[in-house]
């Protein structure tokens, strides 16, 4: 397997249709969305036989801490074809996505997701570190972050989204 910057000739859409089922199309949106918006955003991929088979992004948002707004990362959106789920694939995008964002010198990676998969890479969860989630919708236990080097104890406060995630209302859980 392959983890490597994606290119204009990856299809991560359709990666991500598959991957999120019901919600697919609408993060296949988002994906687009989140490349235009954000022109720095890091998009990987991992590749196996010439197909790609997963892929994430890391995009910017902010942190309104006391003294000043600071760019953070956020992770999102994480997908993996349903055939190569529970292989690597997810753990090996996510590992890479961190060194590259501390890399950059980016201080904090937040996400929404379970705790139990992402605890794995040092995710934590944001409330018990003195965040603030951008929504009431999103539980407390899905609200993580992930300290890198460049993290100073000042950087607390609220994390806000940047705002393709509340165009296309991808912010939280939505009663059904």
């Amino acid at each position: 397997m392959e983890i490597r910057a994606e290119q204009e000739s990856d299809d991560v859409a359709e990666v991500h249709r598959v991957a999120f089922g019901a919600q697919g199309d609408t993060v296949a949106a988002l994906v687009g969305a989140l490349r235009r918006d954000d022109p720095g955003a890091l998009s990987l991929v991992a590749v196996e036989d010439g197909r790609v088979v997963g892929n994430v992004m890391f995009t910017r948002s902010l942190l309104d801490a006391p003294p000043r707004l600071v760019d953070v990362q956020v992770l999102s959106p994480l997908g993996v074809l349903p055939g190569h789920q529970r292989r690597g694939v997810g753990r090996a995008l996510i590992a890479r996505g961190l060194e590259l964002a501390d890399e950059r010198g980016c201080p904090l990676v937040f996400l929404e997701g379970d705790p139990a998969y992402y605890s794995r890479w040092g995710f934590r969860p944001g409330g018990e570190l003195g965040f603030r989630k951008p929504s009431l919708r999103i539980p407390d236990a899905a609200f993580q972050v992930h300290p890198l080097t460049a993290y100073e104890p000042w950087m607390t406060g609220t994390l806000v989204y940047s705002a393709t995630f509340w165009d296309y209302d991808c912010v939280g859980l939505r009663d059904t």
